[in-house]
């Protein structure tokens, strides 16, 4: 839990000062376009994407678990931003922003930042996809120059509604837009130094200004930032917006680890998941408190800081110092900012979320997985992002369960005296056979013992009520854990056996199926001599009881 900064400033020194103050000047240059055109995309004013990433910077330097980590809004918040605002307004997004961090410190304190890498992939790309589909989707309105003053809230509406204005198109912003992204996709393969949406930035900014084009600014934006106001607070709307706040955490944690990780295959290092998820929950309660868009770690921002020399938090306390510079001191140049290049620059952005390959990878991949992966990226763009990962993780859960109940089975043996083949001939499966007491069945379960495999275990009832049965062996070297119900249900099954007169043996128990049955009592049950190392163990206690019984019934 202790803060990166306090191991990684022991040997600090003078050259990778200028290392990490070089690195967080050119980051915060890349990271002043895209915070305003995030901030826009959210539905709320310029400042409060550019205020997201200083407040936050600071906060996750000071505290974070990763040393080149870059912290600002992204991308992946607009749907969600958008939607609670929608819903609940302004004081909506400020009491879901908070709870997200309040949320996000508690899964650091537990340490539970390794539970993220448990959301299956097809749901991360998915919704990823999705939410690229709903920027793009946004984007179209500045980009096209459209004057729509109120514009629907659904994704069908919204396509709708620039069907209906396709004749109002505003081709001075569809012409400085296209000349945008042509910037942005060249600009990188002539110079990888100075940042592709700054150049698009500065070029589309000069020619709008020069050539006088008619189309939309960015305008005035505040300077200053206040604490903001929260009235009319209840129990029953900080109820309503749990749902919110958790995606709101959900996708501040995946993207900030992602990063991390992302980060430390490139310096060599090792970033500490729990300490950054305190850092970042500790930074979203602020940005909520001031009313400000939520921030993660950007994963294109931090592997440029890392290019860049950076290698300690210190470059993300001068990207923050930037930023604030460049809103205080940069205004009367930031306010002519035309709205179509933003808008370009959110569309390349989009398309980068976007991931192709990974979308056509999962053609060869199980039906279940694209089943996921479809549902999540469709569900997002056209209805929800809080229901696409809830539907997405139910799906995943179930079609995991499926996937164990399938890999469950039980099966009987085959015994030397059913096989008939002639005994002079030596046959390898003949050979392999071991000899079973009469009045013994063996069966072998193999795959994990689960709820969703009871049906399989209630077989061996069915299997073992033969008329000359006395002696039941289930074989449980194939199972590696058990859960109640399977437990309840094994039980219920040797308690039916019992009342039929037949003893169950159990042979080659695992240590989490034994642990539960111990706990369970059903070892106490059975009796422990019932539970034997291994299967020549089993059979030889087998004979044993076949031998009583037949003395017994002799006497």
């Amino acid at each position: 839990m202790k803060p990166k900064i306090f191991s990684v400033m022991k040997h600090y020194n003078a050259k990778q000062f200028f290392l990490d103050m070089k690195a967080g000047i050119i980051v915060a240059i890349i990271a002043l376009p895209l915070s305003i055109a995030f901030a826009l995309g959210c539905g709320v004013s310029a400042e409060k994407g550019i205020y997201s990433a200083i407040i936050s910077g600071i906060i996750v330097a000071i505290l974070g678990g990763s040393r080149v980590q870059i912290t600002g809004p992204t991308g992946a918040f607009i749907v969600i931003t958008q939607s609670v605002i929608a819903g609940y307004g302004m004081q909506g997004l400020i009491v879901s922003t908070i709870l997200a961090g309040v949320i996000l410190i508690l899964l650091g304190v537990f340490r539970l930042g390794k539970l993220i890498k448990y959301i299956p992939s097809p749901i991360t790309i998915g919704f990823t996809g999705g939410i690229a589909i709903t920027i793009a989707t946004l984007e179209v309105k500045d980009f096209l120059g459209f004057n729509i003053a109120s514009m629907p809230t659904s994704f069908l509406g919204k396509w709708q509604a620039y069907f209906s204005h396709i004749k109002e198109i505003n081709w001075q912003a569809l012409v400085l837009g296209l000349v945008s992204i042509v910037i942005l996709v060249i600009w990188p393969k002539i110079n990888k130094t100075i940042p592709n949406s700054f150049v698009a930035l500065v070029i589309g900014t000069a020619a709008t200004y020069f050539l006088k084009l008619d189309v939309a600014l960015l305008g005035d934006i505040p300077k200053t930032i206040s604490v903001a106001k929260i009235e009319g607070l209840s129990f029953d709307m900080i109820f309503s917006l749990m749902s919110p706040a958790f995606t709101i955490a959900i996708l501040v944690a995946m993207q900030a680890l992602l990063s991390a990780v992302v980060t430390d295959g490139m310096i060599n290092s090792k970033h500490k998941p729990n300490a950054e998820l305190v850092a970042q929950g500790a930074a979203n309660m602020v940005l909520g408190i001031f009313g400000c868009i939520p921030a993660t770690g950007g994963v294109a921002r931090s592997i440029a800081n890392a290019k860049n020399g950076a290698r300690t938090p210190i470059a993300l306390m001068f990207h923050s110092v930037t930023l604030l510079v460049m809103l205080l001191f940069g205004m009367p140049l930031i306010r002519l900012v035309p709205r179509p290049v933003l808008a370009a620059i959110l569309l390349v952005v989009s398309y980068n979320m976007f991931n192709v390959k990974a979308f056509l990878a999962y053609r060869k991949a199980p039906k279940s997985d694209t089943i996921v992966l479809i549902t999540s990226c469709v569900l997002t763009f056209a209805f929800d992002l809080v229901l696409a990962i809830e539907v997405g993780i139910v799906l995943s859960c179930v079609l995991f369960m499926k996937r164990m109940s399938d890999v469950t089975d039980v099966s009987g043996w085959k015994y030397i005296r059913d096989v008939h083949l002639p005994e002079e001939e030596n046959d390898p499966e003949q050979l392999a056979l071991k000899e079973v007491p009469e009045g013994t069945e063996v069966f072998e379960v193999n795959g994990p013992m689960f709820f969703g495999a009871v049906d399989k275990l209630l077989r061996l009832k069915h299997q073992t009520m033969k008329k000359d049965t006395k002696v039941v062996i289930i074989r449980m070297r194939g199972v590696p854990a058990i859960d109640a119900t399977a437990m309840n249900t094994l039980r219920d099954v040797t308690k039916d056996l019992n009342k039929y007169g037949i003893t169950v043996i159990f042979s080659h128990v695992l240590e989490q199926p034994r642990s539960i049955m111990d706990k369970n009592g059903f070892i106490d049950m059975i009796g422990s001599k019932n539970f034997c190392e291994n299967i020549d163990a089993a059979l030889a206690r087998a004979n044993e009881l076949l031998v009583t019984e037949k003395a017994a019934a002799a006497c």
